[in-house]
């Protein structure tokens, strides 16, 4: 009798078919959205330290993959660091509510510098699908493995985005089912990224993403090469469900059943602060508007969100605030920062230690609501109530308010002329709205350069 494939194994065996079956247009669109999504904090994020600091350690090439918004090239896996940190450097970026994770900055640079490598021209709609399948792959792992506990202590981006970026990479590049295998088995091996650096001020979060791409990117490469990984690597007695869960892992892990696609139930945030900090700030933005006395009459701000937003490291930080990404995890901070400026935008976390900002959150208290956290994580609500002059107001949102398609759209278009240039940036907003009918999409790679020079496509 043959023995049942392991976890590893099946989750190949259904990359390869899903890749080779084609995808629904809807699911292939929503992949367009995702890739504009990340471009879009890459350009906007390119002149942030942490994005400069990723994009100086990568070396000069002739020819290669994009560093983006620069005007050269780099190896494919310098680039799919510099880029993945670049993409997340707002701290607004895709979110996968199931896993806690955000695939699009880890995966879509990946990809780009993947199409460098590729033996041959990969079409603007295979790389759509192998971005769905990777967060396919990811999403559905992460859903199985992630709870509340091993969030507060793991970076969930960091332990399932090298498995997603070895996923779709390694479809790119041409791998067949066992060498796919392995290449998924190898990155699941680089897993990594603990959540001390909220308390910290650490920067760490930032890198998290890019060692996922480059590391998910290399496995592949190695898995080409015919290096064997696993097969046990995620229910093995030191498998990552054992080691990181501590548990056994489940007997199967399934793709989209009824085509019931992960990538489906991901979310664009509408604002650069954490997840969970973006419906309590909301609220806020909601309870300040009938809020008619002067906002230093405030007594106090009372906010019920779930109790995983609460959990999370970082979102219950009432300061201080060391720098801006500790303000953006912060609860306390962004419901602050929202009553007192009317929005939620970059330019509220610009001073972090703003001693308005810092009063106002001393009267800022969390709770966990019961009906809020049981409807979590097909939900994300929240409650706030504005305490003072007189008055107190409440504002409830039952789910989190996300960025709407043609939002996403413009900031990406506009950050790509604040990098590029006019005609350069409709260049690439071209190339991307028409991605499914481009023959070589590795010319995202010239027309993510300030320079506009086409960039190989292959590349050490």
């Amino acid at each position: 009798m043959t023995a049942p494939p392991t976890l590893i194994r099946g989750l190949a065996a259904q990359a390869r078919a899903l890749w080779q079956g084609g995808l629904p247009m809807p699911v292939l669109g929503k992949a367009q959205l995702c890739l504009a999504d990340a471009l879009s904090g890459a350009f906007e994020a390119a002149p942030l330290e942490h994005a400069q600091q990723a994009a100086a350690v990568a070396a000069e090439a002739a020819t290669g993959a994009t560093v983006i918004a620069s005007g050269r090239a780099a190896p494919a896996g310098d680039a799919a660091f510099a880029n993945a940190v670049a993409a997340h450097g707002l701290v607004r970026e895709d979110m996968h509510t199931g896993s806690v994770a955000h695939f699009g900055v880890v995966v879509w640079p990946a990809l780009l510098a993947a199409t460098a490598l590729a033996p041959r021209p990969v079409s603007g709609r295979a790389l759509l699908a192998a971005g769905v399948i990777a967060y396919e792959v990811g999403g559905r792992v992460g859903r199985e493995l992630m709870t509340p506990d091993l969030a507060r202590l793991f970076r969930p981006t960091g332990l399932f985005g090298p498995l997603a970026t070895a996923t779709g990479t390694g479809l790119v590049l041409g791998l067949e089912e066992e060498a796919l295998a392995s290449a998924m088995a190898l990155a699941v091996n680089t897993a990594a990224g603990f959540n001390e650096w909220p308390r910290a001020g650490g920067a760490d979060m930032f890198f998290h993403a890019g060692f996922a791409a480059q590391s998910g990117l290399r496995a592949a490469r190695l898995a080409g090469a015919g290096a064997f990984g696993s097969p046990t690597v995620l229910e093995g007695d030191a498998g990552l469900f054992r080691a990181i869960g501590r548990r056994p892992a489940p007997e199967a892990i399934g793709f989209a059943p009824e085509g019931d696609f992960e990538i489906m139930s991901v979310f664009h945030k509408a604002v650069p602060a954490c997840n969970y900090a973006q419906t309590p700030g909301q609220a806020a933005l909601a309870a300040a508007k009938n809020y008619a006395a002067a906002p230093d009459t405030i007594a106090s701000v009372k906010v019920a969100a779930t109790e995983a937003a609460l959990a999370y490291p970082g979102c219950d930080g009432a300061g201080p605030f060391r720098n801006a990404l500790q303000a953006k995890m912060s609860i306390q901070y962004t419901v602050a920062a929202a009553i007192l400026h009317g929005e939620i935008s970059e330019a509220c976390f610009a001073d972090p230690a703003d001693p308005a900002i810092g009063a106002l959150v001393s009267k800022v208290a969390l709770e966990a609501d019961p009906a809020l956290t049981a409807a979590y994580p097909a939900r994300q609500g929240a409650r706030v109530t504005i305490v003072g002059g007189g008055e107190e107001v409440t504002a409830q949102l039952d789910d989190v308010q996300v960025a709407r398609d043609d939002e996403i759209w413009d900031r990406m278009t506009r950050h790509a002329v604040l990098r590029l240039g006019e005609a350069p940036a409709r260049d690439l907003t071209r190339a991307i709205r028409n991605i499914e009918v481009e023959e070589d999409i590795g010319i995202l790679n010239g027309l993510c350069r300030r320079d506009g020079t086409q960039a190989s496509r292959r590349s050490a």
